[in-house]
């Protein structure tokens, strides 16, 4: 007789393994680590295990853990690949620092993805939008990558600012893209000689741009405050909620929607998201 049971690790069907769980951590190597800026750090990731691979629609996340430290949630930063994965991490408590510490050669575990992601499928034949601000870059790089390499989209529009130009991510990488046929707006607070693209705030930059919201889908991730600003200002333009999404990623812990950190409402954001409409965010009660 073959008795089936289910447990964290997997489905187990007469002594046999069937498959393994997304909450399954699993080991990887850190392959290379980039300083970003003065509190962002890049790293990439392999998994040790050279028969897994992570497959990641992007918008979703991951959990990494240190151990002795904890886990934290995090977008990736490349689009999905075999084997490999980047990701871009800001110092800011304990689990994060304890990752900033470790070098080359270093183990993490990688546990996912969870999440929704973005509908890229149904974006299909549309100008996407994407617009973000400080670390809320990595979902939106991974993004574009992702549609040029699938050559999916219209036309593609980046715009994206940070307080500095030592805060911005990626600057040279995100300029050279205006030769692959992106049209990448940089922006930074308050203006510093050699600085000859827009000098003000994200927001106040997608208004000076003004796409036309026509066959449009416009992605924002960043700071709360910019994430706000950016919306009221997409509407001005003449984007309905339908066609504005964003990510909320502040409030998620366990991924698995059990520690009721992330709820709002009925809906579990690490579950349920982490990718929403601006229609489906106006239905939720007002904690975000």
């Amino acid at each position: 007789m073959s008795i089936r049971c289910e447990f964290d690790r997997g489905i187990i069907e007469g002594g046999e393994i069937l498959t393994e769980y997304i909450y399954s951590p699993k080991p990887a190597l850190i392959k290379q680590v980039k300083q970003e800026t003065s509190d962002i750090k890049s790293f990439e990731l392999e998994l040790k295990d050279k028969k897994e691979k992570l497959n990641f629609i992007p918008g979703q996340y991951l959990e990494v853990s240190v151990l002795g430290a904890g886990e934290f949630p995090v977008s990736p930063f490349s689009p999905p690949a075999k084997g490999r994965i980047e990701i871009c991490v800001k110092k800011m408590g304990k689990v994060t620092t304890a990752l900033h510490r470790l070098e080359v050669g270093e183990t993490v575990w990688v546990r996912g993805p969870y999440g929704n992601g973005f509908p890229v499928k149904e974006w299909e034949g549309k100008k996407l939008i994407l617009i973000g601000g400080g670390i809320g870059l990595p979902p939106l790089r991974s993004l574009l990558y992702y549609t040029m390499d699938k050559r999916k989209c219209k036309e593609l529009i980046l715009i994206y600012g940070a307080r500095s130009r030592k805060d911005l991510i990626r600057e040279k990488e995100l300029l050279g893209l205006r030769d692959k046929g992106v049209k990448v707006h940089l922006s930074i607070d308050r203006e510093e000689e050699g600085w000859r693209e827009f000098v003000g705030f994200v927001p106040t930059n997608l208004l000076q741009i003004s796409p036309p919201s026509g066959n449009s889908i416009a992605v924002t991730c960043g700071p709360p405050i910019m994430i706000k600003f950016v919306i009221k200002n997409l509407l001005e333009l003449g984007f309905k909620p339908d066609q504005i999404f964003m990510t909320l990623e502040m409030k998620m812990k366990c991924g698995l929607g059990k520690c009721g950190r992330c709820n709002v409402g009925s809906v579990y954001v690490c579950r349920d998201g982490p990718v929403f409409s601006y229609e489906r965010l106006k239905q939720l009660p007002p904690e975000y």
